[in-house]
């Protein structure tokens, strides 16, 4: 009978899917990015892209809190508010912006 060693030294190595690539948390997108797509959503007249895109990183929302908002919680009645509040789904705290 085989030693269970023999077994798997004829199966070629494996490479991880994640070899290479940065894991955990990100870094933030430095303030020249941040300018960068707003300048390119602007030229190609994507306002709504635009509108959440600067939401995002105005309010430090996460990205499932954004698409939550709808346009009655930033301009009830047709009119755009000062300041709004959204709740955090993650830590149910509220967020003012």
């Amino acid at each position: 009978m085989p030693d269970q060693r023999d077994l798997f030294e004829d199966r070629p190595t494996r490479q991880p899917w994640n070899n290479g690539k940065m894991i955990g948390a990100k870094p933030p997108l430095w303030p020249k990015h941040v300018w960068s797509i707003r300048t390119k959503l602007q030229v190609k007249g994507r306002k709504r892209d635009l509108a959440l895109f600067n939401l995002a990183i105005d309010s430090k929302l996460r990205g499932c809190d954004v698409v939550r908002i709808k346009v009655e919680d930033v301009a009830p009645r047709g009119y755009a508010i000062d300041r709004a509040t959204a709740r955090q789904r993650k830590t149910g705290h509220p967020v003012k912006f």
